[in-house]
């Protein structure tokens, strides 16, 4: 007896699946197709990134080997296109050496390529902020004291992560302003930072024992 009610039974479950499926059937085809072709589409577009990441870096190394050669001008060229065209990674890196090979025929445009450079990035603060300091780089041998400070005092506190070369860049430029009060400021800043790389501190104790004595003019 129990058999025919197993078979009863199964018979109903058929009937009702066979209903389901009926209604629903194309609804369950068209999203397992969707589930597919998503897929699908996912690993292409991995597949995509990965070759585009590729061809990146591989354009990037040969502006690089351009650079190297003394090829300033086609290799600005090359960092460009990158910076327009390439993966997010290498466009940054790229736009950073586009500016230094301005830099290379044009120091006053390599100033304002970096300038560009940090202003557009305050969202990413260590790519900004080494963008300040090469613009530092390239006017601490020009520029006043008061724009130096200006670009650079806000990168020289505790917390800064490029704060030892912010000191030295604006100890040297107060040393060739021949401000005493502020050259000895930033080079104790400099010496008295325990982090600070010992070659910062070295260089900057040499320009500390150029300094009259506290006291006397």
């Amino acid at each position: 007896m129990s058999d025919i009610f197993t078979e009863v039974d199964e018979e109903v479950r058929r009937e009702q699946l066979k209903k389901l499926w009926e209604r629903y059937g194309n609804y369950i085809v068209a999203a397992c197709f969707l589930v597919i072709a998503a897929v699908a589409a996912w690993r292409g577009y991995d597949y995509w990134q990965t070759r585009r990441a590729a061809e990146t870096g591989a354009a990037y190394d040969a502006a690089a080997r351009l650079a190297s050669e003394g090829k300033h001008s086609e290799a600005e060229a090359a960092f460009a296109k990158i910076a327009a065209d390439g993966t997010p990674g290498y466009q940054v890196l790229a736009r950073l050496r586009e500016a230094a090979e301005i830099s290379e025929r044009d120091p006053k445009a390599g100033v304002a390529a970096y300038d560009k450079i940090a202003g557009e990035t305050t969202r990413q603060p260590l790519i900004s902020e080494l963008a300040a300091i090469r613009a530092g780089f390239l006017l601490v041998d020009t520029a006043k004291l008061d724009e130096m400070t200006q670009r650079l005092e806000p990168l020289a506190q505790p917390s800064g992560a490029f704060r030892h070369t912010a000191r030295e860049l604006l100890a040297l430029s107060a040393w060739r302003n021949r401000d005493t009060a502020a050259t000895r400021r930033w080079t104790d800043a400099a010496k008295n930072d325990p982090e600070a790389p010992s070659g910062v501190r070295s260089r900057m104790e040499v320009l500390a024992s150029l300094l009259p004595e506290a006291g006397k003019p």
